[in-house]
């Protein structure tokens, strides 16, 4: 089993940045993909970005020139910096873990940190 605890998440002008920062413990395979997800109130969940084991990194068109996904796989630590932030930003961050295992992956997730961008 994969804890993640996440922290990081605060109310933030437009414009502003903030990091958001996930520690990963327990059970974790070396082939994984760590990522961070949101969802807004009332809209569905989805992908903000991802970054695998060798750094290979994924993201939202919504995000991308914003926002920046890293890891320290030393510390087992997922941060996910956030520049330039527009109130369509606002939702709940969650921390993603997928386990690339046989027969199939596995996913573990965070409690979620909430992000309020404001005008």
């Amino acid at each position: 089993q994969v804890q993640l605890v996440e922290s990081g998440g605060d109310l933030v002008q437009a414009g502003g940045s903030l990091r958001l920062s996930c520690a990963a413990s327990g059970r974790i395979f070396n082939l994984n993909v760590m990522g961070w997800y949101r969802q807004a109130p009332g809209k569905q969940r989805e992908l903000v970005a991802d970054i695998t084991s060798g750094g290979t990194t994924t993201y939202a068109d919504s995000v991308k020139g914003r926002f920046t996904i890293s890891r320290d796989n030393a510390k087992n630590m997922v941060y996910l910096q956030m520049n330039s932030l527009e109130p369509e930003d606002t939702a709940v961050y969650t921390c993603n873990c997928r386990l690339l295992t046989s027969p199939r992956q596995i996913d573990y997730w965070g409690q979620g940190t909430e992000v309020t961008v404001s005008s």
